[in-house]
């Protein structure tokens, strides 16, 4: 089992940066490829970032390239997500999840594990 504990959520002015960090427990951190979504309200859950369990995969939604970065750092257990320029879309609630190897990576149905969520605010 992994458990999963994001930080780093926090009210944001539009053009700023905010850090998310994902804490799991576990010593089999480093076998689980790692991902971000994110949830507005009245809206699904989406992904946003992801980063295979070897850390040399990177996948982003188009709406955050070139603005989000996602890492790990396996020795620590954590995986982290750079977000800059933010816009107030961004706005949501920040998930992060764990997969043993998603066919699918930008689907919910693919991981196993989530932590609770950081809520980003951004505003105008």
């Amino acid at each position: 089992q992994v458990q999963l504990v994001e930080s780093g959520g926090g009210l944001v002015q539009a053009g700023g940066s905010l850090r998310l960090s994902c804490a799991a427990s576990g010593r089999t951190f480093s076998s689980y490829a790692m991902a971000w979504f994110r949830q507005a309200p009245g809206k699904e859950r989406a992904f946003v970032a992801f980063i295979s369990w070897g850390g040399d995969s990177f996948y982003y939604v188009d709406s955050v390239k070139g603005r989000f970065t996602i890492s790990r750092a396996n020795a620590k257990n954590t995986v982290y997500l750079q977000m800059n320029s933010l816009k107030p879309e961004d706005t949501a609630n920040y998930y992060c999840a764990a997969s043993r190897g998603p066919t699918y990576y930008y689907s919910n149905d693919e991981y196993d594990y989530w932590g609770q969520g950081t809520q980003v605010t951004v505003s105008s």
